[in-house]
């Protein structure tokens, strides 16, 4: 009986040369981390990969590297320091905090951070590629994809690496307030963040415009 056939391998590289072939060069990934979660910032990463890979191929030792969400917490921390310790990547890490959120909403927050992370790159990008939908005020020109981070080894990079900021941020956070346990679910709304802060309140990093803490300020006010 023949075996049946494997798919091949995605071109994670293929909207890179088409931009390349139409006349652009700096080709960026944008993507972020944090929409969803009760607590924290909203990070927003931007990566240029070396022109000489998107032609020759990704290196061995980045080729797993896809959407965050896809790998384990070690790959994640292995592919961070891969890619901000080579001096051939262009990246910029950008955040909003939970003050901003609250203000401008989570989406104008999100598109914030992603210009933001933008304006910090070194060099001038021609083009992004971003994960989603497509960002209306991002300063440049936009590919927007749907599931990026799984088409675009660029996109898979700023996964990454906004991901492992805002992870390690939240463990950070997690030595001030302990009790809300940020360190096991980095701010989502988990069972146990929910009762803890139902216990305890909300702290200077909750969002407050999100609905589980808004009906805990209209309790408490």
């Amino acid at each position: 009986m023949p075996r049946p056939r494997r798919s091949p391998e995605p071109d994670r590289f293929r909207y890179e040369r088409e931009l390349i072939a139409g006349g652009r060069r700096f080709i960026a990934g944008i993507d972020e981390a944090g929409r969803g979660p009760l607590a924290g910032p909203v990070v927003a990463a931007c990566v240029i990969l070396p022109g000489a890979w998107i032609e020759e191929g990704i290196p061995e030792s980045l080729k797993l590297l896809n959407d965050s969400k896809q790998l384990s917490e070690l790959q994640r921390e292995e592919f961070f320091e891969l890619i901000v310790s080579n001096p051939d990547i262009h990246h910029s890490i950008a955040e909003c905090d939970a003050q901003v959120i609250d203000s401008i909403n989570i989406l104008q927050a999100t598109h914030r951070a992603m210009n933001l992370a933008l304006a910090g790159m070194k060099c001038a990008v021609e083009h992004a590629l971003v994960d989603g939908r497509p960002v209306k005020t991002l300063s440049v020109t936009q590919t927007a994809l749907v599931k990026g981070d799984s088409l675009s080894y660029s996109i898979a990079a700023g996964s990454v690496l906004a991901k492992v900021s805002r992870d390690r941020q939240m463990l950070e956070w997690h030595e001030r307030h302990p009790e809300y346990g940020f360190a096991e679910h980095k701010g989502y709304g988990t069972p146990k963040h929910l009762a803890a802060i139902a216990e305890h309140g909300p702290c200077s990093i909750h969002r407050l415009s999100f609905a589980p803490l808004k009906l805990v300020q209209k309790e408490l006010f």
